[in-house]
């Protein structure tokens, strides 16, 4: 959503008082937090428009709780569209934009209060640089340790998976970092790649990517995997990429669907380490297996497998990535 600061600030008896200087929280709706029986859930948004079903999913997993919404810049425009869809006690968004920030007590007991959380679209390098190893970060795993729901768009979703593209120093000439750079140079100093913001065990293992058609994220998606295999941080990385106006709703137990009308989600599992992968040189990778959902497909994040969708490989040889597909589409 669009928008930044100033944001008109409601100081609530049932959650601790905010302090201007350091973080920002508007909320609608009841002034007093209720408890109820919230279920995992994970909606897994691939950025652009927000898709309504989304947000239900969410709430129904919150089953009629606060929702929360979390930001590190921008404003409160998410509340109104979250309370015209769904049934809560409360709607608010938390703006935390700065370290400190995120290591306010305060911060994360307005997060552990909530029953269902999504993480807005945005700088993902912010919510790396500022949020992780935070207070921030131990609330949002203390929800899903019990059993609460997480969505999140865009950058809120790159952070999902347990391998994250941090965007380190994103130029100016190139915002996205390009395929056809990170083929170039899998070590260019562009190409960063954390791990570990959240835990959550259906998307262990896993790299999770945003705009994929849409931006033509393939290659540099690929690149990613390639280094955290060549690092040693996995032998065989899998990833979800997921198009704008894309969804992937994952139920507690894995099983997940596709929806929106964007190209859908792309699953890619990394089969064996590239043959080439080093600074300086061209990428060479080999036999990566990609099951491609569009809307209304069904996937298994358990099992990681799918219906209704198609199954294909895809190689690149020295930068250039090439499909088995019969039309060498690599979407």
């Amino acid at each position: 959503m669009k928008g930044h600061f100033p944001l008109v600030l409601l100081l609530l008896a049932a959650v601790p008082q905010v302090r201007a200087a350091d973080y920002k929280y508007v909320r609608i709706g009841s002034d007093h937090d209720i408890t109820t029986k919230a279920t995992p859930g994970y909606a897994l948004m691939g950025g652009g428009s927000d898709l309504d079903e989304a947000f239900r999913f969410l709430c129904e997993k919150g089953a009629g709780g606060d929702f929360l919404i979390l930001r590190a810049a921008g404003d409160d425009d998410y509340n109104p569209y979250v309370n015209s869809l769904c049934k809560t006690n409360s709607v608010a968004t938390l703006i935390i934009p700065s370290r400190e920030a995120a290591n306010d007590p305060s911060v994360a007991d307005i997060i552990q209060h909530a029953e269902a959380v999504f993480i807005a679209g945005g700088d993902q390098a912010r919510y790396i640089n500022w949020w992780q190893n935070s207070q921030v970060s131990d609330a949002l795993n203390a929800d899903i340790a019990a059993g609460k729901p997480l969505g999140g768009t865009s950058a809120g979703l790159a952070v999902m998976g347990q391998f994250i593209y941090s965007s380190q120093g994103d130029a100016p000439e190139d915002p996205n970092l390009s395929s056809t750079l990170a083929l170039a140079d899998p070590y260019h100093s562009r190409v960063t790649v954390r791990r570990d913001f959240v835990k959550i065990d259906l998307l262990s293992n896993t790299l999770t990517d945003t705009h994929f058609a849409k931006r033509d994220r393939l290659g540099r998606s690929l690149v990613f995997l390639a280094r955290i295999v060549q690092d040693g941080w996995s032998a065989k990385p899998r990833e979800i990429a997921v198009d704008e106006k894309s969804a992937v709703l994952v139920e507690g137990d894995g099983s997940a669907r596709v929806i929106g009308s964007g190209k859908g989600a792309y699953f890619i599992q990394v089969q064996a380490a590239p043959a080439t992968c080093k600074a300086g040189t061209p990428l060479t990778f080999k036999d990566i297996a990609v099951y491609h959902g569009p809307g209304g497909s069904r996937f298994n994040v358990k099992t990681w497998s799918g219906s209704g969708g198609a199954s294909y490989s895809l190689s690149v040889k020295n930068g250039v990535v090439s499909s088995t597909q019969a039309k060498g589409d690599s979407y």
